[in-house]
């Protein structure tokens, strides 16, 4: 059996997936059979260059998915308009896998992931870098406490650089009403999933320190610094921005036991021989540490990113496989980058997680009143393929 996928959004992740993945044969027991754009360039731009037979081709969505075409359904438009869509697909009990982030604010994000749990159809998340085998097995070496009680978090994460050309190929792009924020919900929620998925846990309180246009002619955040706490008392550091080059992607997990260090697509532990706080206490000199051992730590290489994820998708639709990743997940980036926005928003202000749904979508709204679309052809799709790496 060959599962049936829609695409709605033919921009750039879509038009991806189309050619670079279902085209290429890179799809296990799945193929394309219809998609949807309110473009008409872009629907033209895949039937001039059409790769797949018997694709059917649709300008409104809803026709889409009561055509009876699709078993599952990828969903690439604008960030505002994924949870519509997803619940939608859900409705239908049309297995739906929705691109990141899983929404623009929490309180939308809660109203689709309470209509997955009365659907039929499987929901997932298109969480790619969790596929990547560092993130992976930082997690398992977390999990089964090889660095002890959790100290610190650090990522710097800030080769996202973008010119202006970027941000003005798209009227929605860096817009408060188009896209609903910047470099978190644009490039950043992988790492900002990944910072919870790997540790195991969110933090309890952040603050965010956001800066808006400083590197672009831009209304939303370009640059960003923000702080976790966790219960235990633990810190984090989260640094980002679209300004800086070459730039640096650098996530450290420290703990009692020692530390991970996840750097230019290699994993070190560092392995105290016995445990920093048991040492403190029973040490008899006040600068002796513990020996610490060195290791690069040893992976299964896999590595699939999106093509990890519909495939997985697809078997668990067949019953091969269970789901990797589950679309409920998504909401847990969204809470962190809806409180470092707000804090930002509010010179720093330290939020308590959850956040406070309904303040957030007012203070949203506020800057939506405001926002400026640009005035820009929307029918240009660039090819995104091997742009993520292992970000």
């Amino acid at each position: 059996m060959s599962v049936r996928y829609g695409i709605i959004g033919l921009g750039n992740q879509g038009s991806s997936y189309y050619y670079n993945i279902f085209a290429n044969g890179k799809a296990t027991d799945a193929t394309v059979s219809a998609v949807c754009d309110i473009n008409p360039a872009k629907l033209d731009n895949i039937k001039n260059n059409e790769k797949i037979e018997n694709v059917a081709y649709f300008d409104n969505y809803i026709e889409m998915l009561d055509s009876g075409l699709c078993d599952a359904v990828l969903v690439e438009v604008p960030h505002y308009l994924h949870p519509e869509m997803v619940m939608e697909c859900l409705k239908r009990d049309i297995n739906v896998i929705c691109e990141k982030p899983a929404g623009v604010y929490t309180k939308q994000v809660r109203e689709m992931n309470e209509a997955a749990k009365d659907s039929k159809a499987l929901f997932g998340m298109m969480f790619n870098q969790r596929t990547n085998c560092l993130y992976r097995k930082m997690r398992e070496i977390i999990a089964e406490g090889g660095i002890g009680e959790l100290q610190r978090v650090t990522w710097i994460i800030t080769d996202w650089f973008r010119t202006q050309q970027y941000y003005d190929s798209g009227s929605w792009r860096a817009t408060w009403e188009g896209e609903g924020g910047g470099v978190l919900i644009n490039q950043c929620p992988h790492q900002i999933d990944l910072v919870q998925w790997v540790v195991g846990e969110m933090p309890v309180e952040v603050n965010g320190f956001c800066q808006y246009g400083k590197w672009h002619d831009i209304e939303v955040e370009d640059e960003v610094t923000a702080y976790f706490r966790y219960k235990n008392g633990a810190t984090g550091v989260f640094i980002t921005t679209t300004g800086e080059t070459p730039g640096t992607n650098r996530f450290e997990v420290s703990g009692s036991r020692g530390k991970l260090l996840c750097e230019n697509g290699k994993l070190w532990w560092y392995k105290n021989e016995i445990d920093g706080f048991e040492w403190s206490k029973t040490a008899t000199t006040g600068f002796d540490k513990p020996k610490c051992e060195k290791v690069e730590v040893e992976t299964d290489g896999n590595n699939l990113q999106h093509v990890g994820i519909i495939n997985n998708f697809t078997a668990a639709i067949l019953g091969k496989e269970e789901l990797f990743v589950g679309g409920s997940d998504g909401i847990r980036g969204v809470e962190l980058m809806n409180a470092m926005e707000l804090s930002g928003w509010n010179n720093g202000e330290t939020i308590a997680l959850p956040v406070d749904e309904e303040r957030y979508l007012r203070e949203l709204n506020a800057h939506r009143a405001t926002s400026r679309l640009k005035v820009v052809d929307d029918s240009k799709v660039s090819n995104t393929a091997g742009t993520y790496g292992g970000k």
